[in-house]
């Protein structure tokens, strides 16, 4: 019979137990060290955002705004990188896969929200893929109408709408963008039957209301301004919950007495999923940061964006409520999508 001698048992490659929990145990410290020290040192190198449009657009220069802001804050180049295409999908995804060390951030906006919402064409979904660091602004849509409809304001054209059932029409430019959800929640919550007419963009859109071919268009508000101002168009409300900074003439729907009706189009920063918790925290203090300088206000608020700002769980919370919400809009209005 063997005798036990009271020695440690070995493995079958003869290292002791005891050994390899100490070496595994000094495995998991220094990569939790090397963690915090890059944590620590974050950002070290020029970090990147990539943008789901071509340059030009609103989700671009918000981005554009903001990324100057964090490049003086981080002390390091904030740069944006344009990748169109794929309903915002070929930029979502090449983030998500990037490695999650803070140095690839994508500008989220609504359209991920309502590829999430649909529940198909995305490979990367905007909760589950991404960590959220902050919302930065959202821009208003504004409702306008040709002056030759001859509506001066949304109860003449509610009246309108309910006189002539299903002879009005809205533009949009796309279908389930924040141009046609506008649309449509307006439709249900006023009880009116409105035919939708999407567009290839906003511009065609904008045309083909000036000269009548449509009623009306719930427009990004950058968009159609010098328009209204030129008297090719009548604005008559805008779709965030309270009246625009820059445009303060125009009532809230909300105002009107349709309370809750926000349906807008929104720029947030997110990072790939797994980032550590440091660096999101150092990303969205920076952002937080720059939201809060009077320059950058200014600048944003020049091209009709209202500053959103906030903690990354404050994102969290905006996401899972606007997802449900433009679910509702979809399921109600039987939005398909191919």
């Amino acid at each position: 019979m063997a005798k036990n001698r009271g020695h440690e048992t070995k493995c079958s490659i003869g290292i002791p137990n005891g050994l390899l929990l100490l070496f595994a145990m000094g495995l998991i410290c220094c990569l939790t060290a090397v963690s915090v020290a890059n944590a620590q040192t974050y950002p070290a190198r020029p970090i990147k955002i990539l943008v789901p449009y071509a340059a030009g657009g609103s989700v671009d220069f918000v981005a554009r705004v903001v990324a100057q802001g964090l490049s003086q804050t981080l002390g390091q180049a904030v740069i944006v990188e344009n990748r169109p295409g794929g309903a915002t999908n070929i930029a979502a995804d090449a983030v998500a896969k990037a490695e999650p060390d803070g140095y690839t951030l994508f500008a989220a906006s609504r359209a991920n929200a309502v590829n999430t919402a649909l529940g198909k064409g995305a490979s990367a979904n905007i909760q589950k893929d991404f960590e959220q660091i902050g919302l930065l602004a959202e821009i208003p849509n504004l409702l306008v109408v040709s002056p030759a409809l001859g509506v001066k304001n949304v109860d003449e054209l509610v009246a309108l709408a309910k006189a002539q059932p299903g002879r009005l029409t809205f533009a949009s430019a796309g279908s389930a963008g924040s141009t046609h959800l506008a649309g449509e929640l307006f439709a249900n919550r006023m009880g009116i039957n409105i035919v939708h007419v999407p567009y290839r963009g906003g511009s065609p859109a904008a045309v083909d209301l000036m000269s009548g071919q449509v009623s009306m268009y719930f427009a990004t508000m950058p968009s159609v301004m010098s328009y209204v101002r030129a008297g090719k168009l009548q604005g008559l409300a805008v779709t965030s919950l309270n009246r625009s900074k820059t445009e303060p003439q125009y009532p809230s729907l909300d105002e009107l007495g349709l309370k809750g009706f926000r349906e807008t189009s929104w720029v947030g920063l997110v990072a790939p999923a797994g980032t550590p918790v440091a660096i999101i925290s150092t990303l969205s203090a920076a952002v937080i940061k720059v939201l809060a300088q009077t320059e950058t206000r200014a600048q944003l608020n020049s091209q009709g964006a209202e500053v959103l700002g906030g903690s990354p769980q404050d994102f969290v919370n905006f996401l899972a409520s606007d997802i449900a919400n433009t679910a509702d809009i979809i399921k109600k209005a039987k939005i398909v999508v191919e």
